[in-house]
């Protein structure tokens, strides 16, 4: 999957550039609100249920300040990217125990044949590796910098 074609299942609707929640809970909850209101998921309780078993199995964030909260769903019809900050961080179980600030939700149909979902998570995580990548993203304003910063690190 190139860039390009990870950009169509983003969109501004889809960038939450100052997370309110402070708890690992709470983001889940403003998350599942805002990418019902912005896409066509349209099953708020089926997405946070789905969104809050997935991190019993295991927290979703990685020690560099990123979240990748993710699953299938049949509220789902296509996959669907939401990006959202948080400018003091939140404790969201990270392996290194420090706040998270980055958070990608991706959510997929269960029957993502092309595994789109994982690609797109694999091209995320990769392009974020890079500190100046997260650097860069925690100062974006608008949704099309934070394109134009995830285009530039692949």
């Amino acid at each position: 999957m190139t860039f390009d074609e990870l950009v169509q299942y983003m969109s501004p609707e889809l960038f939450v550039p100052n997370l309110e929640a402070r708890e690992k809970s709470a983001v889940l909850e403003e998350l599942t609100t805002a990418v019902v209101e912005g896409s066509k998921v349209k099953d708020h309780a089926l997405i946070l249920e789905m969104l809050r078993n997935r991190e019993q199995l295991g927290s979703t964030a990685l020690e560099t300040g990123v979240a990748f909260p993710h699953g299938r769903s049949l509220a789902v019809t296509r996959l669907t990217i939401l990006v959202a900050r948080s400018s003091d961080g939140v404790d969201f179980d990270s392996e290194d125990g420090k706040p998270t600030h980055l958070f990608f939700l991706l959510l997929a149909p269960p029957h993502d044949t092309g595994n789109f979902y994982l690609q797109a998570l694999g091209k995320i995580a990769e392009a974020i590796r890079r500190k100046d990548v997260r650097t860069s993203l925690m100062k974006a304003v608008e949704f099309d910098e934070v394109v134009q910063i995830l285009q530039e690190a692949s």
